[in-house]
């Protein structure tokens, strides 16, 4: 489906949320390249666009610029930040640095109150004349372009929102986007329902229709192989090209020998019940020996993705006019791992993403690539897929791969899945498998010494990972009860050979992953 609103990436770590927000309004939107060309922007036929903030300085040499040709389409528009600068220039107004020389231009970073000048346009539904807003930025705006008039300010920006009405036009120097903006929510919904005249065209049902129609004539005939996974995106993915092509489709399920306990059977039976074409292939062998002695995590994951592929090639040539493959690749996964959308970096190479060989033979169908991780649960709901499987925690498709640090020895494997399975568990009894994002263990490439029986030992470690999260774009790490922590960690001491030590991963993304690889 093409968006009727399209929101411009500057490399701001927020532009995630704008997105997230909009969707939330049930107005579809994409995130494309700041730097995207007028032919390419006009193909997606947009009503409206949003300029997100951005590191940079647009007064600085090589600085991202917007086509003016886009602007000049007179499209309803909202800069935020690096956005409501770049508007400022491309409309003849002036944009200051700041410099330690310069102390009249003050930074501004973290809470601010805005006084409101006007209400009107996206301001349009705010009741009170002051606003707690959040900003993050050293430029701003110090002259307006002609015919545009100051909105709010603050005590560190004079202009802190203009707008040109005539123009549809708006700039807010803050991030409206985040939750530390409390009325945020209510300025992008004044935007895009008020400025800019959107009707709500996003939901789960129109979602499933448009895609299932899309896969329908995207394979008239053929057959197609599924990446099944045994997660929550692959299997989401599966049921939607399922409902489009039925029987020709074909899920294949790879025993890469990098799975949790139990986890093919019970991948078996939940595959069986949904009516999947479920081809099973046990190839743990062929992975392990293909991941001898590697401990670079991006070479794992590297190794992994070509094996798997390799594997998905040779079971497809035993079925007849194989095209296409079927991944459950998401929008984070492309985003931390692609860095073309404005000016990312790329944090790792995502399974979904990075994995891929270059000359793979078969063509990927990515029905989920423009959804959050709850859009699919929403998703799997409406199409009849039960709830204690919607409500799995992710897993990632290298497996216990990227949780067993250092070599990946058939024993160490066996070692992370028992304590693994223990903190499994633990969650589950406790009834916390929805309130955490992702808990699981962590195999530590770390001996210590230790003392059991009255004998010394020196053993590995274990490290336990929980986090709370809403897409695993951002993730904090999640407060155990202490008398759980202590049954955890005597249960994996005592149940899992090998290990004499359990430490607790107190880490929020960022700065860290919520994967250790």
């Amino acid at each position: 489906m093409r968006s009727n609103l399209l929101i411009l990436d500057y490399g701001s770590q927020y532009t995630q949320l704008i997105a997230r927000s909009i969707r939330e309004l049930g107005v579809f939107c994409e995130i494309v390249p700041g730097n995207l060309s007028f032919e390419r922007f006009s193909t997606y036929n947009p009503k409206a666009i949003i300029l997100s903030g951005g590191p940079a300085s647009v007064n600085i040499e090589g600085a991202p610029k917007v086509d003016q040709k886009i602007i000049d389409l007179g499209l309803p528009t909202l800069g935020i930040c690096y956005g409501m600068q770049l508007l400022t220039e491309c409309f003849g107004g002036k944009v200051g640095g700041w410099s330690n020389e310069n102390s009249d231009n003050i930074r501004e970073f973290g809470r601010a109150e805005l006084s409101l000048a006007e209400k009107s346009g996206v301001f349009s539904s705010i009741t009170d004349d002051k606003l707690e807003v959040w900003m993050s930025h050293g430029d701003k705006v110090t002259e307006l372009p002609s015919g545009f008039k100051t909105l709010a300010s603050s005590s560190g920006s004079p202009i802190a929102a203009f707008s040109n009405e005539e123009k549809k036009i708006y700039g807010v120097q803050f991030h409206p986007e985040v939750n530390h903006t409390p009325k945020g929510k209510d300025l992008l919904s004044a935007f895009v329902f008020n400025v800019c005249n959107l009707e709500k065209d996003w939901n789960a049902g129109s979602f499933v229709k448009d895609t299932v129609q899309g896969i329908k004539e995207k394979v008239p005939t053929g057959n197609v192989v599924c990446g099944l996974s045994g997660g929550v995106d692959s299997t989401v993915a599966a049921v939607l090209v399922n409902q489009a092509i039925g029987h020709r489709l074909h899920c294949i399920f790879v025993d890469n020998g990098l799975l949790r306990k139990d986890e093919a059977d019970e991948v078996n039976e939940m595959m069986k019940t949904l009516g999947l074409n479920l081809h099973f292939v046990d190839a743990s062998e062929r992975f392990l020996k293909a991941l001898d002695g590697v401990t670079d995590p991006e070479k794992k994951r590297k190794i992994i993705g070509h094996t798997f592929i390799d594997v998905f090639e040779d079971e497809a040539k035993r079925i007849s006019d194989v095209n296409y493959l079927v991944q459950g690749t998401l929008y984070p996964d492309v985003i931390e791992s692609v860095s073309v959308i404005g000016q990312a970096v790329t944090i790792k190479s995502h399974h979904n993403v990075g994995g891929l060989k270059e000359n793979m033979e078969l063509e990927l169908i990515e029905p989920l690539r423009e959804l959050f991780k709850d859009e699919v649960r929403k998703i799997g709901s409406s199409m009849g897929i039960p709830d204690s499987f919607i409500s799995r925690q992710p897993f990632p498709g290298p497996g216990l791969a990227v949780r067993c640090l250092g070599e990946l020895k058939k024993e160490r494997l066996e070692k992370l899945r028992v304590a693994d399975a223990i903190v499994r568990q633990e969650v589950n009894e406790a009834g916390l498998n929805k309130e955490i994002w992702q808990s699981f263990a962590v195999l530590l490439p770390v001996q210590s010494v230790g003392v059991m029986g009255d004998g010394r030992t020196y053993e590995e470690c274990i490290a336990i990972r929980a986090v709370t999260s809403r897409d695993g774009m951002t993730a904090d790490w999640y407060s155990f009860p202490e008398d759980m922590l202590r049954r955890m960690s005597n249960r994996i001491v005592n149940e899992t050979a090998g290990v004499n030590r359990v430490v607790l991963d107190i880490s929020s993304k960022p700065p860290s992953t919520i994967e250790w690889e």
